[in-house]
């Protein structure tokens, strides 16, 4: 186990000092368990270079198994210690649909798993609508795309993960054979785009301005994942979509993933919950160690 969580942790981390301080052990026994798992394989697994080391190519696949591993053992832990706490109870989520089919199910797997007599209830809305349900207590944990990130009072929030947005148009749309796209060649095309008076809707309009554009007016404003596919299959739409699950359907055929460049816009996920309420509730304490363990899982999955 110890040289499992070296590799992990020198994957991550490049430097000795680094990972002694993260693992709480000496520098001296950091090289010990590099030199030993050297000895057990039989090749290199790091390259030196000054004060950093690299992994070898040997060296990044036995990381990704160390991880896999690790991840396992962690997950049986809280499997157990989930169970035999016996919670029950009920805990509601407010969501942005962006995020939705990525984290859910398998968060919501996991809490089942280990609670299986708590309910659980979602509602889609955006950052915007969902924010006062938690403020009042309709809503007991918030998940959203963040623009512009600011602290709210009362409310505890937590960074989940990062993952880009994609333009994606259907298979048919002529600007899917096209390469070199810039976003003057788009502005004009439909969109489908957020709810106008939303977050996310925000920070795609300083997107164009930024590029020095008007944002697009032939808007269709939908949340509905399964409306927005249907659109751009039958008709010459633009929408945008989370990397993963862009790659997800475009690996089916129905879309097809645009050259564009989206700088970071809403690439990151956080939950938000009212501090008040984390100790009282043990279900909403639970589903956000759910939270954390699918994430944490998520995190280990490299984006191209």
């Amino acid at each position: 186990m110890r040289h499992l969580r070296v590799i992990a942790a020198l994957a991550d981390l490049k430097l000795v000092a680094r990972v002694a301080e993260t693992l709480n052990v000496t520098q001296p026994a950091v090289s010990k368990q590099i030199a030993d798992l050297e000895n057990i394989i039989g090749v290199p697994i790091v390259e030196r270079d000054r004060n950093r080391l690299y992994l070898t190519a040997m060296g990044s696949r036995l990381a990704d198994h160390a991880r896999q591993v690790l991840n396992q053992l962690d997950r049986a832990a809280f499997d157990i210690e989930a169970m035999a706490s016996g919670v029950s109870g009920s805990v509601s989520i407010g969501v942005v649909s962006s995020v939705a089919p990525t984290l859910l199910p398998g968060t919501i797997s996991l809490f089942k798993r280990s609670a299986p007599l708590a309910t659980v209830s979602v509602s889609e809305g955006h950052f915007v609508e969902l924010v006062p349900a938690l403020e009042a207590g309709s809503i007991d944990v918030l998940i959203a795309r963040i623009w512009q990130p600011q602290e709210l009072p009362g409310i505890s929030q937590m960074s989940l993960f990062s993952e880009p947005i994609v333009v994606v148009a259907g298979r048919d749309n002529p600007l899917a054979q096209r390469e070199n796209l810039e976003w003057s060649d788009v502005v004009g095309s439909p969109w489908i785009m957020p709810q106008g008076n939303s977050v996310a809707r925000r920070a795609v309009d300083a997107l164009f301005a930024e590029h020095g554009l008007t944002p697009p007016s032939n808007i269709i404003a939908s949340l509905s994942l399964t409306l927005n596919l249907e659109i751009l299959r039958v008709m010459p739409a633009l929408g945008l979509l989370p990397q993963r699950l862009a790659q997800r359907h475009a690996t089916r055929g129905e879309i097809v993933n645009l050259s564009l460049d989206t700088q970071g816009l809403l690439s990151e996920a956080r939950c938000f919950w009212r501090a008040d309420r984390v100790h009282e509730n043990g279900t909403l304490s639970l589903f956000l160690k759910c939270l954390q363990q699918t994430t944490g899982e998520l995190q280990t999955i490299p984006f191209d």
